[in-house]
């Protein structure tokens, strides 16, 4: 069982940064493959970003939608068992809730929804123009 707890959303003018943090609970964070999703009011929730679970001696693996490429980055810190966002050059389509996803080991495609076991509350990011 693993419990997610996002923070670090709010409201940022467009070109603005932010940091989302997703902290989890448990001792084997670093077998859960993490993702970001996000949802805007009216729209089916829809893939970020997401990072492989750590394998000894190899560099993490981590997968970026289209839409934000270049401007958002994901990373983890297994030490502090938390997954980071770091949204850069935000843009008024960014404004969505936000919301962290672990699943256990590998998953066969990281940009489904249904193939993660456990999400978190959300965090609201807000661009204005």
């Amino acid at each position: 069982q693993v419990q997610l707890v996002e923070s670090g959303g709010g409201l940022v003018q467009a070109g603005g940064s932010l940091r989302l943090s997703c902290a989890a609970s448990g001792r084997t964070f670093s077998r859960y493959t993490m993702g970001w999703f996000r949802q805007a009011p009216g729209k089916e929730r829809e893939f970020v970003a997401a990072i492989s679970r750590n394998i000894i001696w190899t560099a993490d693996r981590t997968y970026h939608a289209d839409s934000v490429k270049g401007r958002f980055t994901i990373s983890r810190d297994n030490d502090k068992n938390t997954v980071y966002l770091q949204m850069n050059s935000l843009k008024p389509e960014d404004t969505a809730a936000y919301y962290c996803a672990a699943a256990l080991g590998v998953i066969s495609d990281y940009r489904i929804s249904a193939a993660y076991e456990y999400w978190g509350q959300g965090t609201q990011v807000t661009v204005s123009l």
